[in-house]
């Protein structure tokens, strides 16, 4: 994959075989909160500072973070890889969201989300979600068509299970699959990574830093397990990532670093509340990259766990 420069100090990919340039570090928006004052603050910062990969969801918040990235991409809709989802429905008198991957949903949902962000184009829609007992065919026909429409560029899938992911692999022309891959997520590296990394296809890691388990500040938080981990094995491998910190390079900016150090990842979208985090990890483009020992290291500490379904 193509690989550039963005400013003086974040770093571009080519997203799968696409014409779009991601910056390494992008926004997962599903943490800016419902107000718009603070959450369109947070973009405009990210967007001065090189990010350009927004991602949010039609299911967020119910709509309102498409409203609010709508808001802040006014005027600058050219700066921003723009990134939603699709495939949850509320139907009305049901609680919840209900999943449609249906074609007809998909070509009716994009028209609400092109409406809710402000713009008359999306550069990467993608299915938020899926199993094998989706009608696939139908539900790529229905993106291939809205590329053709030019509503969207390029289309992907948000998914962790292999077998789905195959599938779209095979049959579609997906350019990325996000997928939540971590220091203490490493089930892609397994079949996931392999695969899209020989097909050309990109990986938009989500979850970097594990909801803060791999951050300096959270001990609390491995105190509460993660996945299959326990809390005494989550502070060995936060112990053995402490160790890896430099001077330019915090706990968390190293496991960031870890998730790019992937060949096939083209992008982190770790999400942000807060100036202070938007900014740390942003810092993360400009920190040093691991080097092979270093990703030894952390592997010898973070034992890779496998994925016993969805085969």
């Amino acid at each position: 994959m193509d690989k550039g420069q963005m400013g003086t100090s974040m770093k571009k990919n080519r997203l799968g075989t696409s014409e779009l340039m991601v910056g390494e570090i992008g926004l997962g928006c599903m943490s800016l909160g419902t107000e718009l004052k603070p959450a369109v603050e947070l973009i405009h910062e990210a967007l001065d500072l090189g990010v350009n990969l927004l991602d949010t969801a039609d299911l967020y918040d119910a709509g309102r973070n498409e409203e609010i990235v709508g808001q802040a991409i006014k005027g600058r809709r050219d700066q921003v890889i723009l990134a939603t989802k699709v495939g949850n429905r509320r139907i009305p008198g049901k609680e919840g969201w209900s999943w449609d991957p249906s074609k007809a949903y998909i070509k009716q949902a994009v028209h609400e989300s092109l409406k809710r962000l402000q713009t008359d184009y999306i550069d990467l829609y993608q299915l938020h979600g899926g199993t094998l007992d989706d009608p696939i065919a139908e539900t790529i026909e229905a993106f291939e068509e809205l590329k053709k429409e030019g509503l969207i560029r390029y289309y992907g899938i948000s998914s962790i299970r292999p077998n789905v992911i195959r599938e779209y692999v095979e049959k579609s022309s997906i350019v990325s699959v996000m997928n939540q891959y971590s220091v203490v997520d490493r089930r892609a590296e397994e079949e996931v990574l392999p695969l899209l990394e020989q097909k050309e296809i990109s990986i938009i890691a989500r979850g970097p830093v594990a909801s803060g388990v791999l951050a300096a500040s959270g001990t609390a938080k491995a105190d509460k397990g993660y996945l299959d981990y326990t809390p005494e094995q989550l502070h060995h491998i936060r112990q053995g990532l402490a160790g890896l910190v430099t001077d330019d390079r915090s706990m968390a900016q190293t496991a960031i670093r870890y998730a790019l150090a992937q060949p096939a990842v083209a992008a982190v979208v770790p999400g942000a509340s807060s100036r202070t985090q938007l900014l740390h990890n942003i810092a993360a483009a400009s920190s040093a990259p691991l080097t092979p020992a270093e990703i030894q290291v952390i592997r010898e500490q973070s034992p890779a766990n496998r994925y016993t379904q969805h085969r």
